[in-house]
């Protein structure tokens, strides 16, 4: 369990962080840089919460509230660079593939209420679709991050398909929203601003 007693420690002011194994690494280091669109990914669902919270249908709420658990998982992952092959690690928090199946579950289960696609969707609606298509944008950052990330260093394949589910997540709940409010999606008309 975390205890902080204090937030400043002053050991980053040299421009460098350590890793869940205990190295010093550039905070410009791919690592860190996922790291830390994890953790924005997870301040716009926060933000996303606060629209979700307001629905009358609880289950978008609960399930961003399972994802941002998730995501400070997923950050614990990324931190923690895995052993090399052969070497025994510490215990580690890793992205299981289960966790990257319920996400799938769940886009299933809410894309069967929906309409099929007929254009790319454009960001609006209501406003929690909005704030889950911000959302979805930082999450597609953060996995074209952690791609960079994977080239360079060892990444596990769960954290990043789940980066890349849980995009698509937001998508659909974006629209599940949208329909199931009676906003609808915001379609894109090809051309039409000419």
């Amino acid at each position: 369990m975390v205890k902080l007693n204090r937030i400043y420690t002053k050991t980053g002011d040299a421009g460098e962080t350590g890793l869940g194994d205990g190295r010093r690494v550039r905070k410009d280091d791919a690592r860190v840089m996922v790291m830390g669109s994890v953790d924005e990914a997870n301040a716009a669902l926060g933000v996303a919460r606060l629209e979700t919270a307001r629905l009358s249908d609880p289950e978008p709420d609960a399930m961003l509230a399972r994802i941002q658990n998730d995501l400070f998982d997923l950050g614990a992952d990324i931190c923690m660079p895995p052993a090399k092959s052969g070497e025994a690690g510490p215990a580690e928090l890793r992205i299981t593939p289960g966790q990257v199946e319920r996400l799938e579950r769940e886009i299933d289960a809410m894309n069967a209420a929906l309409e099929p696609l007929r254009s790319f969707v454009l960001p609006g609606g209501e406003a929690a679709a909005a704030h889950l298509h911000l959302a979805r944008a930082v999450v597609r950052r953060t996995e074209r991050e952690a791609w960079t990330l994977a080239a360079e260093q060892t990444v596990g394949d769960p954290a990043v398909r789940y980066l890349n589910r849980l995009s698509d997540h937001l998508f659909v709940m974006a629209r599940w929203i949208n329909a199931k409010m009676g906003a609808g999606d915001v379609l894109w008309k090809p051309g039409a601003s000419r």
